[in-house]
């Protein structure tokens, strides 16, 4: 308790762990709360957590609520997971796939996601997770960083057609995406120009904590998948 009330004054680290996919994962007490980080950037709660909380709240709580499955690609320290059971009272199923096994872990040991009845986590590459599943989701929620990178596949058509494949009519996906240069800004650009208006309604969150653009997909109903 006493590092909670210090963290309001200094950040404080109690673990430090390398990753293959992370180089470092930090879980620290910060402005009392824990969040989980990678060297250069928040990987969960803290700044991310309101991030992914406001693209929740744009497509209403109320509506998230009465999903019946919703897919999180990405799950790190499970802070939208946490939003959506504890802030939403999300009681349905939720699957988390996660490429990395040490973020599971702390995941487990730092914030209690193994508590989680409803929830299922599959230590998976996310790219091959979508290509195999056979299930439909109302909500994918695809918050997939190595460190401050994000991987090219997320950008292409190809993955977010499947995307689209795997949603219900009306589903939709919840895409965070982090902007740090203007190369950054032309490939959200060009991944959104991509998409069909009419058969989906695509809508962006601008700039929150000034790097982050969230991206919210709607799958129409009358949506054609090839």
């Amino acid at each position: 308790m006493l590092k909670k009330w210090l963290s309001y004054i200094i950040p404080i680290n109690i673990k430090t762990e390398k990753s293959f996919w992370s180089n470092t994962l930090e879980v620290t007490w910060a402005n009392g709360e824990l969040v989980l980080d990678s060297a250069n950037t928040n990987y969960s709660y803290g700044s991310l957590q309101r991030i992914l909380r406001i693209g929740l709240l744009k497509i209403g709580f109320d509506r998230i609520a009465k999903m019946d499955h919703i897919l999180v690609l990405g799950v790190a320290g499970g802070s939208v997971i946490k939003t959506l059971v504890e802030e939403i009272a999300y009681s349905n199923k939720i699957t988390g796939v996660e490429i990395d096994g040490n973020v599971i872990e702390m995941a487990k040991k730092y914030f209690e996601l193994d508590k989680i009845t409803n929830l299922e986590i599959v230590l998976d590459d996310a790219f091959e997770f979508v290509l195999k599943t056979k299930l439909k989701y109302d909500l994918v929620i695809i918050d997939i960083f190595q460190d401050t990178k994000m991987p090219n596949f997320l950008f292409e058509s190809f993955f977010a057609n499947r995307i689209l494949e795997i949603l219900n009519d009306n589903g939709l996906f919840l895409f965070n995406t982090m902007c740090l240069l203007e190369a950054d800004n032309l490939r959200n650009a060009t991944y959104l120009n991509q998409f069909d208006k009419s058969q989906v309604q695509v809508q962006t969150i601008p700039r929150i904590e000034s790097h982050n653009e969230v991206i919210i997909v709607e799958k129409l109903s009358n949506h054609a998948t090839s």
